[in-house]
C-alpha cells in the first residue's frame, strides 16, 4: 500500500569481505544502491530517475538487504540484486489508497424504479462491486489507471433490501452502504405526504 515500507531481502546472513552488491531498478537497470565491502563503502543513488527514491532508501549493513520507505505507486516495478554475478529479482506492486465509492441516483429514474450508480475516480488495479446483503450482484474491474469507474444498479422503488457498493484491490477495500430510504424512497414518501395534505385540506 502507498505509504508502507517494504524490504527486499538479500537472503544473506552476512556479507563476505570481497562482496560487491548492486541494487538496480527498472528496465534500464538503473543503479540505486551499492555496497563495496572491500572498500568499506555503502552508497545510495537516490537522486536518479528524477529523485523518486530520494530519502526513501536504506541498506542493511549486515545483509545488504534494501528497504524502501514511504512507498508510492511510482516505486512499483522490477528490482534486481547482483552479488558476484548471482542475480536475484523482485517485482514490486504498490497499490494506491482507495477512495470510498460514491452512490448516487440517476435523475432519469421512473416513478416505479430507482436507478443508481456507484462510482470511483482515479483508481487502478481495482474491482467495483454491488452486493445485496452478502450476495454479489455485479462487478467491474480495471487494470490500468481509470479516470472514472462506475457500475449501475436498478431497484424497484419500494425495495427494502440492504445494498452496498465495494471498491477493492488485493490488499484492501472500501465499502459504501446504500441509504435506500434517502435515495430511493424519497419520491414515494413525498407522494404520500402530498396525498395526506390534499385529504386534510379537503376536510378543512
Amino acid at each position: 500500500m502507498e505509504g508502507d515500507s517494504v524490504t527486499l531481502d538479500s537472503d544473506l546472513t552476512e556479507m563476505m569481505d570481497d562482496d560487491l552488491i548492486l541494487w538496480t531498478f527498472g528496465p534500464g537497470n538503473t543503479v540505486i544502491a551499492e555496497i563495496n565491502v572491500l572498500a568499506d563503502s555503502m552508497t545510495l543513488f537516490d537522486d536518479v530517475l528524477d529523485g523518486r527514491f530520494r530519502d526513501r532508501l536504506k541498506l542493511d549493513d549486515q545483509t545488504g538487504s534494501l528497504t524502501i520507505t514511504h512507498t508510492r505507486t511510482e516505486h512499483a516495478g522490477h528490482y534486481k540484486l547482483d552479488i558476484k554475478r548471482v542475480i536475484k529479482t523482485f517485482n514490486l506492486t504498490v497499490y494506491g489508497v482507495l477512495p470510498v465509492p460514491v452512490i448516487s441516483r440517476n435523475s432519469s429514474s421512473s416513478s416505479s424504479s430507482c436507478s443508481l450508480v456507484c462510482s470511483a475516480v482515479n483508481v487502478s488495479h481495482v474491482t467495483l462491486s454491488w452486493f445485496r446483503g452478502i450476495s454479489l450482484l455485479s462487478s467491474i474491474s480495471v487494470s490500468d489507471l481509470s479516470i472514472s469507474l462506475s457500475l449501475p444498479l436498478e431497484l424497484e422503488d419500494q425495495d427494502k433490501n440492504s445494498y452496498s457498493c465495494v471498491l477493492n484491490n488485493p490488499i484492501s477495500n472500501q465499502t459504501q452502504h446504500l441509504d435506500i430510504t434517502r435515495l430511493c424512497h424519497t419520491s414515494a414518501g413525498m407522494g404520500i405526504l402530498t396525498l395526506i395534505y390534499s385529504y386534510v385540506s379537503g376536510l378543512l
